[in-house]
């Protein structure tokens, strides 16, 4: 881990978000050690602190990269120095900026798996992101009878065994950048929504058990940046274009 206190400034770059816009970064969190410097000196000490209780420093560092990043990221939007961004939370530990920081509604998610991060950039429309490494020889079913829908299940087990790992994965990301969206964590289960997963099939907010008005409230895009990997983002509202945003820098 590194220790640093002094802070740099960056030059000022601004980036316009349109309303029916959604902005898709990416980033790698596997860098040189001159890099990591740069990442950790954007960060605040409770993100520091959150850093030191992962065991593994790989882990330490891929968290530094990105939560830097994401500052970085969102420094393009508002008026601030990444590392005078302000973060709130709200009960289930969604992020949010702190209404005095913001100046508009700027909502933002992001996940990372295996050194790769996504970012999801909206204003005024709540968003979720989630992106999963492929594993092969995953128990698939097993963890699907567990936590998918019936139908999700049934669906899942009707296709041919070559697509049911990849299709395991495009369901599990349709669904946690769904739950991130909704930013209330597990207190709506897995169960309770449908989403597509067939490997032809787009991505999808089927029906919800909860609300039968809430799937047409919600509009889901697979991300395909990265092979060997599903991602996924989820966006309220209809009708909402998806720019993949230039990360050459991370």
């Amino acid at each position: 881990m590194i220790h640093m206190n002094e802070k740099i400034k960056e030059t000022p770059i601004k980036k316009t978000l349109k309303e029916n816009e959604l902005h898709i970064w990416s980033a790698r969190l596997d860098v040189p050690e001159a890099r990591l410097k740069k990442w950790q000196l954007f960060l605040s000490p409770d993100e520091i602190q959150r850093a030191y209780r992962f065991h593994f420093i790989k882990d330490q560092n891929r968290f530094i990269v990105a939560r830097g990043v994401l500052r970085k990221i969102l420094s393009y939007y508002i008026d601030r120095q990444p590392y005078e961004i302000k973060f709130e939370y709200n009960k289930y530990g969604k992020p949010l900026i702190e209404d005095n920081f913001a100046g508009f509604p700027l909502r933002f998610n992001l996940s990372h798996s295996y050194g790769m991060s996504l970012y999801a950039i909206a204003s005024g429309r709540e968003v979720g992101v989630d992106i999963e490494y492929i594993r092969e020889n995953f128990s698939d079913i097993e963890i699907a009878e567990r936590f998918f829908s019936c139908d999700e299940v049934a669906t899942l087990k009707s296709l041919p065994a070559i697509v049911q790992n990849k299709a395991f994965f495009l369901c599990w990301t349709r669904k946690e950048a769904f739950i991130k969206a909704k930013g209330a964590g597990l207190s709506i289960p897995l169960d309770q929504f449908d989403v597509s997963l067939a490997p032809e099939q787009p991505a999808k907010l089927l029906r919800t058990k909860y609300d039968r008005h809430d799937a047409n409230r919600w509009t889901l895009f697979d991300i395909n940046l990265f092979s060997g990997y599903a991602a996924a983002v989820a966006v309220a509202g209809q009708n909402v274009q998806v720019q993949y945003q230039c990360s050459n820098e991370f």
